[in-house]
């Protein structure tokens, strides 16, 4: 017979620490979200982390280890279907979250979480949100100018955030996933690879000239590299400009590949050279030394987060105007970058 005092083995009552994370539309504000999620994980370490995303990006949090499951978000910016976010909501709620911690501003977007019953609701108070976040900060953009910091704020409670610090993305590319991707668009690094990230969706201010872009390629080609063109589909008239400028060893891949090969076959270059854009920051994430070539916008705001990372800017008295296009008409601030600027940068990562 077991003395009284010995063990009893009883099943654990306490469960993980559900949380869902609904997630900026654009790749670069995804990217710029996976601080967070690394935060999170510090603090709850039994954390299941699930992130409701647009499809596009799904690829994306599948290289983020922290996000268990990457859900669909199936509204499109604007539109507010509010017996479909009701529905969606309703489902969720089977899933007994502790936690939604909603990162865009829109009052749209705190709906679902509001219709899933999540007890805890974290977000900026954005568009007059009370009631639908109940754990809401005020945003003091002045003090916290950088988007990633104000995302990584709401991992700890509003009386802590002031002392978190902000661990840079960090991006996971597989090797099994990358040869594949390689094979399917028949490229090899028989010569180091130069990535070039000509688009920028914003618009045409944030572009570095093609004719700049062909230069620079040129000059790489010379010293022994390939070039590599990544883009949608939107930039694949840019992209083959800047492979006709540069002629040999240039793949233009816009539009030719996946988001998620895009991110296996970037994960391969020596250096990356890029507008401020999504892809940017996707690079930066995979710890490529990156090139980052400012004209109308800041990089205090939305700058390349990585050791690795450099931008490159004239600082001409007119920038940053964040315009989509150049007000004044003669775009300065990209026109005037040569590749001359850009390319002792880039040699230094060919030599």
């Amino acid at each position: 017979m077991p003395a009284p005092w010995a063990p009893v083995s009883l099943p654990s009552l306490v469960r993980m620490t559900r949380i869902l994370v609904v997630t900026p539309s654009w790749v670069g504000d995804c990217v710029m979200a996976q601080p967070l999620y690394r935060l999170l994980a510090i603090r709850y370490p039994d954390m299941e982390l699930d992130v409701l995303a647009p499809a596009w990006t799904l690829p994306l949090h599948a290289r983020m280890p922290e996000v268990a499951q990457a859900l669909d978000n199936p509204f499109a910016h604007g539109q507010l279907r509010l017996l479909d976010r009701f529905r969606l909501g309703q489902q969720l709620q089977a899933r007994q979250y502790d936690q939604a911690i909603v990162l865009p501003n829109s009052l749209k977007s705190a709906l679902v979480p509001w219709f899933a019953r999540i007890p805890k609701r974290t977000g900026y108070l954005g568009e007059q949100r009370y009631g639908l976040l109940n754990d809401w900060r005020r945003l003091d953009e002045a003090a916290i100018p950088r988007m990633v910091d104000r995302f990584a704020r709401l991992a700890a409670p509003e009386n802590e955030s002031g002392s978190v610090v902000t661990p840079n993305p960090l991006l996971t590319a597989d090797a099994q996933q990358v040869q594949a991707s390689m094979g399917d668009k028949h490229l090899t690094c028989h010569r180091p690879v130069v990535a070039f990230c000509p688009g920028a969706e914003y618009g045409p201010a944030k572009r570095w000239p093609v004719a700049h872009f062909a230069d620079l390629g040129k000059l790489a080609v010379a010293a022994g590299a390939q070039v590599w063109i990544f883009g949608s589909s939107k930039e694949l008239e840019i992209g083959e400009a800047i492979a006709s400028g540069i002629g040999d060893h240039v793949f233009n891949l816009c539009g030719g590949t996946s988001l998620a090969q895009a991110i296996d076959l970037l994960s391969l270059s020596r250096a990356v050279v890029t507008n401020d854009s999504g892809l940017m920051h996707v690079a930066a994430a995979l710890g490529r030394p990156v090139l980052a070539v400012y004209g109308s916008s800041s990089p205090i705001f939305t700058p390349p987060l990585s050791d690795s990372a450099q931008t490159i800017s004239l600082n001409v008295s007119c920038s940053p105007c964040f315009k989509r296009e150049c007000p004044l008409g003669h775009m300065k601030c990209l026109n005037d970058l040569t590749a001359d600027y850009v390319w002792p940068q880039l040699f230094r990562y060919l030599s």
